[in-house]
């Protein structure tokens, strides 16, 4: 079990072949910087599943930016949007609604996001899943792995450990979504988050 970035940089250097690779994006500025780390040593499907996302507009708003960037960078990687279904995510973080960013609100949010991505890479015979959500410096890439790894061992299929932001990868995907003219958001997704940024300003 890979635990640091260190030893996921060397485990990338000895992958023999491209296997295949379920990449959960929330978003395609997020995944602008993984996936050119990512399509050297994985075939790379692109996940878009995000039921937290509000309102519906900015759902598609967001996976038609996905479409955009991969095309932009020219990458030829698949993209898999499953159908918007809000009600489940509200039930996956019922009672937490108000506990605000970087609590167990947002670790029900990414246990919901990443067990979608397990099950349907291990449907679909891929050999690994992972996430693009720990490009983000509001992220908690330590309650991500630990949640990766769980849902790896419950789903029998490998998960391949993320903390994206180190090596500036935050940094480069913005420069990247600023190169190729993509969207950014400026709140996470949920209406939670989006009440929440309102109420600061």
């Amino acid at each position: 079990m890979i635990s640091n970035y260190k030893d996921f940089k060397k485990f990338l250097e000895q992958i023999d072949g491209k296997p295949k690779l379920l990449l959960h994006s929330c978003c395609g500025p997020c995944s602008s910087y993984t996936l050119s780390l990512l399509t050297k040593y994985f075939t790379v499907s692109v996940y878009y599943t995000n039921d937290n996302i509000y309102p519906e507009s900015e759902f598609y708003l967001r996976a038609e930016e996905q479409i955009k960037i991969i095309d932009k960078m020219n990458l030829g990687v698949e993209v898999i949007i499953p159908p918007y279904h809000p009600q489940n995510y509200y039930e996956a973080v019922k009672g937490k609604e108000k506990l605000g960013e970087h609590s167990l609100r947002c670790y029900e949010c990414y246990k919901f996001r990443l067990e979608a991505t397990a099950k349907y890479a291990k449907e679909n015979n891929f050999a690994y899943f992972t996430s693009t959500l720990s490009i983000s410096p509001y992220k908690n890439s330590d309650w991500l792995n630990e949640i990766g790894y769980a849902l790896g061992e419950k789903y029998n299929i490998a998960y391949l450990y993320s903390n994206f932001k180190k090596e500036e990868g935050y940094k480069k995907s913005i420069n990247l979504s600023k190169e190729y003219d993509i969207y950014r958001q400026d709140y996470c997704g949920c209406v939670f988050s989006l009440e929440e940024r309102r109420e600061q300003k």
